[in-house]
């Protein structure tokens, strides 16, 4: 089979997986062709944590042609009993010859062994077909699976100068409404969304995931609050019990405002009130402990700040209006002092641009 082909094949194992975007945490995104004598016979995707992997609904949907056929599949097939069985035996059971992955599972319970079970059975394996693709699509899994803590993407709206706002405090909108429709959908597709006090009193937003055409599902609201100054009717606690909100705050917290706030069903994380005690990092091994895989932190600049100095932060999502705003006092999205030395910048790596309208859209790696 030429390259060409088995590209084409992957990209359609892509496009399935895709599907489930924001529905399968704690697990991957996944996408299955089976493909006999050039034509698809089968394919299928995981749809959420604890219903069949996208492998066994492609066997399903193949039926008896799957036997000899091939199969694409963005991910290693899992070897391990979770909350499904192996799908390296519903491979083995259907009879397919060869299968292409896309790349290898992370997981160390998974990594290469289920590709070695595989190839000691008979069946030949090729490994890496549109590996890069396959990776940025379950880059998040992949950290959360190995560190236990979760992939923190930094979303921003800023002017051609860097800032966030103007020196009054205003804000809404920086951006054009089609760059604000897609961090809905950003927000839509992470498992949290995290922001400190300043943002709330500001703004006091919902912080949901809001689209006219079609229902999105909101992420967990996570709440800075150290000096406890949020008021419990903040628009973000509404609507706690069905929408999860976790508010992180200190010992300062009142008796009586604890539960208020529990009996609207926020959840509370009390940490010690010194500056010195409380860390990012302390709360990204919560959260993980959470099965929370992936943050989007909207914050203002010293809680940007902060996170880059603890080194959170794993890619940068920023976009850019065309205009200028000016000002020493109007907020940057980065705050605190900064760095005195050019070698000491932080920089970002796999660097994409991209137009929205008159936006433009900068991502990269830390």
């Amino acid at each position: 089979m030429k390259n060409s082909q088995k590209e084409a094949f992957m990209v359609r194992a892509l496009q399935l997986a895709k599907k489930a975007i924001g529905k399968t945490s704690p697990n991957p995104m996944v996408g299955a062709v089976i493909v006999k004598k050039g034509k698809i016979v089968g394919e299928g995707y995981h749809k959420q944590a604890g219903k069949a992997h996208a492998e066994v609904e492609a066997i399903k949907k193949a039926g008896k042609n799957a036997r000899g056929a091939d199969m694409f599949v963005s991910l290693e097939p899992c070897c391990h009993h979770g909350k499904t069985p192996p799908c390296v035996d519903a491979i083995l059971s259907a009879g397919l010859k060869k299968v292409y992955v896309g790349m290898t599972d992370p997981n160390k319970l998974v990594n290469r062994k289920g590709i070695g079970v595989l190839r000691k059975q008979g069946v030949e394996v090729e490994v890496g077909i549109l590996k890069e693709e396959c990776e940025r699509l379950n880059e998040s899994f992949a950290k959360f699976i190995q560190t236990k803590t979760p992939f923190v993407i930094m979303k921003s709206g800023i002017s051609l100068d860097g800032k966030i706002a103007t020196s009054s405090g205003e804000s809404q909108w920086i951006t054009c409404e089609k760059s604000r429709k897609l961090v809905h959908e950003m927000r839509g597709e992470a498992d949290a969304i995290l922001v400190g006090s300043g943002t709330v009193l500001k703004d006091d937003p919902r912080l949901t995931a809001r689209l006219n055409n079609r229902k999105l599902r909101n992420p967990i609201r996570v709440i800075l609050d150290r000096r406890n100054r949020i008021k419990v009717a903040a628009k973000v606690f509404e609507n706690a019990g069905t929408d999860k909100v976790i508010y992180v705050t200190s010992l300062k917290l009142s008796k009586g405002k604890e539960k208020r706030l529990r009996d609207m069903g926020v959840d509370i994380l009390i940490f010690p009130e010194d500056d010195k005690s409380f860390k990012l990092k302390t709360l990204m091994k919560e959260l993980g402990r959470r099965d929370i895989v992936s943050v989007l932190l909207e914050g203002g600049g010293l809680l940007n700040a902060s996170a880059l100095k603890e080194n959170i932060v794993d890619k940068a999502i920023l976009f850019v209006a065309p205009i200028i705003i000016g000002g020493e006092k109007a907020p940057s999205f980065i705050g605190g002092q900064g760095i005195q030395k050019l070698k000491d910048a932080v920089r970002l790596k796999k660097v994409e641009a991209k137009k929205i309208e008159d936006d433009l859209i900068i991502e990269g790696y830390f």
